[in-house]
């Protein structure tokens, strides 16, 4: 261990802060290249482009963030510094959608901070080492408190990742960003508040003391109640950037209830799908995009056709789209296989069986509210006049497609990842 390990600011690089940091960069670059396109021309241009680097960087600072003091600070300035592409606009509701954004982020780093303050009164450290810092003696003794720390943490750190009840700001904020923000705020900002669970948790407190307890409960519950009503709300959802935004609200608890599960095959899916759908969920926005500055259409009812005018695109959402059901040979079959296989090998009682069931019909209404662009897109029926074709430039058309071939990649050559992902999950689990 440095000896810097002890500074109030500390970085250190490791394997888990290289899979987010790699994430954030990629799909920073991509959306970047798009938005060359997708933004010339307009307002605030430079402002907007000097916030979008700056959000890029801090993330990617709170990635190889060493201890809890830094990674509080850096969760904190990338609230600060990504409020701005939502307010991008100027408009009352852009602007009404980033106030809520920042209230809402506020919140949940405010009872992360509480949690932090108890762990640094009982915790060795509060550097980050796998396994955690928390001894199981000082655990048992005083189990009260720390259980309240590690709600405090969960709940907090859940915010910004969308866990209900605190996940409305997601879908008030997507549709009034442009669509490389939502990109980029879907695929990997919310990914911020998973990697402050697991950071806190599993490198500060030890989760494994948590197991059996009516915190590992209330977590599960709550991830598995928002992944259900993320996919009622996205399946109900006409817009089609507001029904992207309630289906990384459902997303992003599949991957905290593997974490809560607190088994390696459920948390090796859990990070598997952290990967998987950054990669899906940037493509699919970016998709929304490119239809959005083509046609000039918001709504599913809309866009009958577009797959004619567009096929290029619409191939790429369409792959994009399985990936997220979980339909092989995508990266998101990968994920939700073991999401699925650890929740059933696992000691969770009636969650063992209830967690794979809902992921389950997750699944299906993800398939409904997606693959029915597909449809319409494709087959539009006897009365749609054909108009011409409306490929997006290559500025646009390049990222998206890259993405889409990542997420098929991801699924057919998966072992090189598992085997990096494991490796992680081991050393936190302990079970080698």
């Amino acid at each position: 261990m440095s000896v810097f390990s002890n500074f109030p600011l500390y970085f250190h690089i490791d394997s888990l802060g290289l899979i987010f940091a790699t994430l954030t960069l990629v799909i920073f670059l991509l959306s970047g290249m798009f938005q060359m396109e997708y933004m010339k021309g307009e307002k605030h241009i430079v402002s907007y482009g000097i916030f979008y680097v700056l959000s890029m960087t801090v993330e990617i600072l709170l990635c190889f963030a060493g201890n809890m003091i830094t990674f509080y600070m850096c969760f904190e300035l990338l609230t600060l510094m990504s409020m701005p592409l939502v307010i991008h606009e100027r408009t009352k509701e852009s602007i009404m959608a980033a106030l809520k954004y920042l209230f809402f982020s506020l919140f949940g780093a405010y009872s992360a901070l509480f949690g932090i303050y108890i762990l640094n009164k009982y915790a060795e450290s509060l550097t980050f080492t796998a396994g955690g810092t928390l001894s199981e003696a000082v655990f048992d003794a005083n189990s009260g408190v720390l259980l309240a720390a590690a709600f405090m943490l969960i709940v907090g750190f859940g915010v910004k990742a969308g866990m209900w009840p605190m996940h409305s700001w997601l879908p008030t904020a997507h549709p009034v960003a442009p669509a490389p923000a939502s990109a980029v705020l879907s695929a990997v900002i919310v990914k911020a508040g998973v990697l402050g669970i697991l950071r806190s948790l599993f490198y500060v407190f030890d989760a494994s003391l948590l197991s059996g307890s009516v915190v590992s409960k209330v977590w599960m519950i709550l991830s598995l109640l928002t992944v259900f009503m993320g996919s009622m709300l996205a399946y109900r959802e006409p817009v089609l950037k507001k029904r992207l935004a309630y289906s990384t609200v459902s997303q992003v608890s599949y991957i905290l209830f593997g974490l809560s599960v607190l088994n390696p095959i459920a948390m090796e899916g859990a990070l598997l799908h952290v990967i998987g759908h950054a990669l899906i969920k940037a493509g699919l926005f970016l998709v929304a995009g490119a239809i959005i500055h083509n046609l000039g259409v918001t709504r599913v009812s809309e866009m009958r056709g577009v797959g004619r005018r567009m096929p290029v695109t619409m191939i790429c959402y369409t792959l994009l789209s399985l990936g997220l059901i979980g339909i092989p040979p995508t990266g998101g079959f990968i994920s939700k296989w073991y999401l699925c296989i650890g929740a059933l090998d696992s000691d969770i009682k009636i969650f063992s069986v209830l967690g794979p069931v809902i992921l389950l019909i997750s699944a299906l209404l993800t398939a409904g509210y997606l693959l029915e662009l597909t449809f319409i897109g494709f087959f539009p029926g006897d009365d749609y006049v054909t108009e011409p074709k409306c490929e997006p430039k290559s500025l646009m058309l390049i990222p998206i497609v890259a993405l889409t071939l990542c997420s098929v990649l991801m699924g057919l050559f998966p072992r090189t990842l598992t085997g990096l992902i494991e490796q992680i999950v081991y050393s936190l689990l302990d079970v080698i």
